[in-house]
């Protein structure tokens, strides 16, 4: 009897141990997948996604990894799930599978069977399994429980949007010929009552101080008077307040909430950055127009130039109607002018300018509305603190520093190799080195090219500046990307690209 113990005892032991050592490898192999993964993803998108997975069960060759919700779960096995089963299977010899689970905060002994391979199983003095220990304090308690209410306010507060500002109405926007159609496809949708959503999405393209954000705030005034739902967000807002939910474990709410408005107006859509970001933002503009919701949309640049958002939300946007606002032609700057100085007198009665000055500032502030208006904040410091009339020579030294605006941007050759060592993905030291690898000689080249194309310096001084080099080896530089460009559709269009970004 006492010997039969002693082996039973002993092949339990054994029994034992070898679970434990399964467990270890299972669990250095898990360990070395997610370092694998956060690597190979990056830090963000592992920390929204992946970062709470967790090894439940390996069992017949197949891993059950499980997260805390449902929406995580589907999010992972859209987009995550065969990259997970590829590394799992380099770190794993035999792995036959992978599939995801949604783990109950209320740890049951389903669950606990779930992870009986990631721990060793008990057994009785008599070889048969122990009973399941009741769950510890971890498992009943769910990690950062938060009150409902308290949920409910974060997420609220996540898509509270940005303020409407009650100024910036269609009354006070100022027409001409070169905004005329984005601000009657505006106002239209914004009066629109109830009835089918039209031109969907409206993409009003505009560069900086021509009106856009004005409209924007318009059409959303305006809708919101008439009773509508409407969330008004810039571009970093939205980024926010979606990673701000997923931190806060309430994206589903902040999804619904996002599709339940009637207007949806976002400006400065060209910074919204992050692969699972705009994934987020296509989805939603696809919910919200495939649901008659309106949706408009504003940036500095047409659908197909914004080269950091995703193809398919690009020809979402693009499938609307997209209207762009040109310069201010001469009278419209002046129109604009002189609706600023009546906003102005009326708080400074005692403020004159004269038609002389006002077409003046118009011919010479040929910019943006932006620096129409810093024009008339010069003049009103001017006379407010000299306490003199302006006149046509004290408004030349007034705007003196606007009008310098107008001259093309002087280009150094040290802004080209920035430039162009960010767009490559290379480093300006890089450029001005000796290395030859493909990856570098080709942005070096570009680099040459532009400083001779957008600069006065001669070749031998472009040579200097590049790392000592010889004259000739510019003038090959200069050469042979002139010669690509000829040949290279996309090579011409991404030069064309930095040459706008260096002179803009």
């Amino acid at each position: 009897m006492l010997a039969r113990g002693a082996g039973q005892r002993a092949a339990e032991g054994e029994v034992e141990g070898r679970a434990r050592q399964e467990t270890g490898v299972a669990e250095d192999a898990w360990t070395r997948v997610k370092r694998r993964l956060r690597a190979e993803l990056g830090e963000d998108v592992f920390s929204s996604w992946l970062a709470r997975l967790e090894l439940d069960q390996l069992a017949d060759g197949k891993a059950v990894l499980s997260v805390p919700t449902r929406f995580l779960k589907s999010w992972i096995e859209a987009h995550y799930l065969d990259r997970i089963l590829s590394t799992y299977r380099s770190e794993q010899a035999g792995l036959s599978g992978v599939s995801v689970v949604v783990r109950s905060a209320f740890r049951d002994p389903a669950a606990a069977s779930r992870s009986s391979a990631a721990r060793p199983a008990k057994t009785t003095s008599g070889g048969e399994p122990a009973l399941a220990a009741e769950p510890s304090r971890e498992d009943r308690v769910p990690a950062q429980a938060t009150p409902l209410g308290a949920r409910d306010e974060r997420s609220t507060a996540e898509l509270a949007g940005a303020p409407l500002d009650a100024r910036l109405t269609f009354e006070s926007f100022v027409v001409g010929r070169s905004n005329a159609l984005a601000q009657a496809a505006a106002e239209r949708i914004a009066r629109n009552d109830g009835g089918a959503a039209i031109y969907n999405p409206l993409y009003i393209q505009a560069g900086v101080g021509l009106g856009k954000t004005h409209l924007l705030h318009a059409a959303g005034n305006q809708a919101r008077a008439g009773g509508r739902r409407v969330i008004y967000l810039t571009a970093d807002r939205f980024m926010y307040g979606f990673v701000a939910s997923l931190k806060a474990q309430t994206s589903h709410a902040f999804k619904e909430r996002l599709r339940g408005i009637d207007l949806l107006v976002i400006d400065d859509v060209q910074f919204i950055q992050g692969k699972t970001i705009q994934q987020e933002f296509g989805h939603t503009l696809n919910a919200l127009i495939d649901a008659g919701r309106q949706v408009i949309v504003a940036a500095d640049r047409p659908p197909g130039d914004l080269e950091s958002l995703d193809e398919r939300v690009r020809s979402r946007l693009a499938g609307g109607l997209v209207v762009e606002i040109a310069a201010l032609d001469e009278g419209l700057r002046a129109g604009i002018l002189s609706q600023r100085l009546a906003a102005v007198q009326a708080t400074h009665p005692g403020f004159e300018v004269g038609p002389a000055v006002v077409a003046y500032v118009a011919n010479a502030v040929a910019t943006n509305g932006r620096d129409l208006e810093g024009a008339i904040n010069r003049l009103l410091a001017h006379a407010t603190l000299t306490g003199t009339n302006v006149t046509l020579e004290t408004a030349e030294v007034a705007i003196r520093d606007l009008v310098r605006n107008r001259e093309p941007r002087r280009v150094r050759i040290e802004d080209i190799q920035k430039l162009v060592a960010t767009r490559y993905n290379v480093s300006r030291s890089d450029i001005l080195s000796e290395r030859r690898t493909a990856a570098v000689v080709k942005p070096r080249q570009i680099a040459m090219y532009l400083s001779k194309v957008l600069t006065l310096r001669s070749l031998p001084e472009i040579g200097r500046r590049f790392g000592g080099r010889d004259h000739t080896t510019v003038l090959h530089a200069v050469r042979k990307i002139e010669k690509l460009i000829g040949g290279d559709t996309a090579l011409s269009e991404e030069v064309e690209l930095l040459k706008r970004m260096l002179q803009d």
